[in-house]
């Protein structure tokens, strides 16, 4: 069974290979939930997570600064998923910008790094629910067997404090 810290590794790495994330605003009533890419800069496991956007989109407009938000996350094999909250802001931090920049992210701006729909948020992560998922055929083989799945699903989830 899979520590919480061998658990967060585990998402960890997942993100910095699937970089898919839906990204959403943790406000009553808001739907907004994007999917969006995301990146992580050099070795910093914990954040911060980097998301390239533009300044039109009605997730950009409708921050007010420094605001609650959370990802949802699973990973390409649906091997691991999770909740991640945290807090969302606008950061065109220049630096930043240069050390992220790729052929990836340039595809989706005509003016390059100068382009002025740019946004590059900053999501600071504070908890994460993790889950491994159970493959049903495992389950059931090990229920036969008189094998609690309950008990062995529990062992594959993690509440961690990030921040």
């Amino acid at each position: 069974m899979p520590t919480p810290n061998e658990l967060e590794a585990k998402l960890w790495k997942a993100l910095r290979s699937d970089m898919t994330v839906m990204l959403g605003l943790d406000r009553s009533g808001d739907n907004l939930l994007r999917p969006m890419t995301v990146q992580l800069d050099g070795d910093a496991d914990r954040g911060p997570l980097w998301i390239f956007s533009a300044s039109d989109t009605e997730l950009v407009k409708a921050l007010t600064g420094s605001e609650s938000a959370f990802m949802s996350f699973a990973d390409k094999g649906h091997d691991l998923f999770a909740r991640i909250n945290g807090t969302l802001v606008l950061d065109n931090d220049r630096a930043v910008i240069d050390r992220l920049w790729n052929r990836f992210v340039a595809a989706w701006y005509e003016q390059g790094k100068d382009d002025p729909k740019l946004a590059l948020l900053r999501f600071d992560p504070r908890q994460a629910e993790i889950w491994e998922n159970e493959w049903s055929l495992i389950a059931g083989i090990q229920l036969l067997f008189g094998s609690d799945p309950k008990k062995d699903y529990a062992d594959k989830t993690a509440n961690i404090r990030l921040a």
